[in-house]
């Protein structure tokens, strides 16, 4: 079910202890789900959840700029891209096959100062759109959490998202004997993705 395709993503890296930082030349981002954990969103066309408030749309747009700097000093060091959408992702066909490219790797030597880290608003503008059944059970699944081992477990958003820290990396003790616990009892809620393995305490 696609239902379960974005709960069990969740579920399944809620160990992970960090979500790394999006290339904007992937053609692709990893955005964080209501457990910390990742899932896959189609930011070719720019879509997704709007960024509200004025200071996340200034840094967005800050960052658009910045990676139209960029692509301008690609397409001078002889790196023909296309121009970023309106969250500065920029389309790279090919990937594999244009990282191969040793004149790909000189430009982005050069143009290095304009290849900005991807900030936390562009992230929360590409996550997907969960469902109000998806939100619902993110919901029960933190209450499960908060209940069984890991009190600091945050709630997730209107949106069906928990809050991360400004480095990507979810805002809670995922480390703890407690947390892992939580995370094998309220794993079925969202389809029992993976196997914690045994703990302790």
């Amino acid at each position: 079910m696609r239902t379960n395709r974005v709960l069990l993503a969740a579920a399944a890296s809620v160990m992970a202890f960090a979500l790394t930082g999006c290339g904007s030349d992937d053609g692709g981002a990893k955005v964080p789900t209501a457990g910390g954990g990742s899932a896959s969103a189609d930011t070719g066309s720019g879509s997704g959840n709007t960024a509200g408030g004025g200071g996340e749309q200034d840094e967005i747009a800050e960052y658009v700029a910045t990676k139209r700097k960029w692509v301008a000093c690609m397409r001078e060091n002889g790196i023909d891209l296309p121009d970023p959408n309106s969250l500065g992702q920029v389309d790279t066909g090919d990937n594999r096959g244009l990282k191969q490219d040793p004149k790909f790797a000189k430009a982005q030597d050069k143009c290095e100062e304009f290849n900005a880290t991807v900030p936390a608003s562009v992230e929360k503008a590409m996550r997907p759109k969960l469902t109000p059944e998806q939100i619902k059970v993110q919901r029960e699944y933190a209450d499960c959490m908060q209940k069984n081992g890991a009190p600091d477990f945050p709630d997730p958003d209107a949106d069906g998202y928990a809050p991360v820290d400004n480095d990507g990396s979810p805002d809670w003790d995922q480390s703890s004997a407690g947390a892992k616990r939580a995370a094998r009892t309220c794993a079925p809620i969202v389809g029992d993705p993976v196997d914690q393995g045994p703990g302790k305490g």
